[in-house]
């Protein structure tokens, strides 16, 4: 019988995004992925834009992502511990995975120490130099009165409305913008500052859709995520070491 002792990290599904045949397909890489980490798997990050867009109304949540969701659920039904990071696509999760799943909701960070590592985890969102738009928007789009008031429309309407802003938003068509190689990468410049007061051996972050492994100094790194549209990049860590991985790579 497998030891659940490995901690593993992935961010940026975007399920829902693209054609129906495109995304179904997606979910079933992402099912085949959680289905052959089930055996040793202790605890699952799962670190923002999950979906392509996500809204909890009281009674109703996006229709689809069944058999992702299924697949979670028997994750969690053995013991595995499960967190889902607030994206900038899926920020407005309310307690829906909380009751269903027995998931954790991180809004912002999460720092957390194991096997005498520490992590600083975050989507990436709204942090380091840049994006200043974004940056008022996010304000707003987490306000509890633009909450209230997307709440107030029909799911037909507020949905539809949602995945038109999704797919036509920046983030959804960036090819490179804001990218900047190794050091000069926006959180790699937000991750050095945060060293300036407190140490980590890991930062991960999501958000920027390339995966990457890069020295901040010669004891701590920086890793982003990557994505699931191209990439199917996830990290893991075995009690000792955290790596990259690519799913089924091609």
């Amino acid at each position: 019988m497998a030891i659940r002792n490995k901690l593993y990290f992935a961010s940026d599904f975007h399920l829902g995004t693209g054609t129906y045949a495109k995304y179904r397909e997606r979910e079933a890489r992402l099912v085949r992925w959680l289905d052959s980490i089930k055996h040793d798997a202790a605890e699952v990050f799962l670190m923002g834009d999950v979906f392509d867009f996500w809204f909890e109304y009281r009674t109703v949540v996006p229709r689809g992502f069944i058999r992702f969701l299924g697949k979670l659920a028997e994750l969690s039904d053995a013991g595995v511990k499960l967190y889902f990071f607030k994206g900038n696509h899926d920020m407005w999760m309310f307690d829906y995975f909380e009751k269903e799943l027995g998931a954790t909701i991180i809004s912002n960070e999460l720092e957390i120490e194991r096997s005498g590592k520490k992590f600083y985890l975050h989507h990436g969102d709204g942090l380091g130099p840049g994006d200043t738009f974004y940056k008022i928007l996010k304000k707003i789009f987490r306000s509890g009165l633009c909450q209230w008031l997307f709440a107030r429309l029909h799911p037909n309407l507020g949905v539809g409305i949602a995945n038109y802003w999704s797919r036509h938003s920046r983030l959804a068509n960036e090819k490179n913008e804001g990218h900047k190689p190794g050091q000069q990468e926006w959180l790699v410049i937000y991750s050095r500052e945060l060293l300036k007061t407190k140490f980590y051996d890991y930062l991960l972050f999501g958000h920027r859709h390339q995966p990457h492994d890069i020295p901040i100094n010669d004891k701590t790194r920086y890793i982003n995520l990557g994505e699931w549209l191209f990439s199917n990049s996830y990290a893991v860590f075995d009690g000792k070491e955290l790596s990259l991985h690519q799913f089924e790579k091609k």
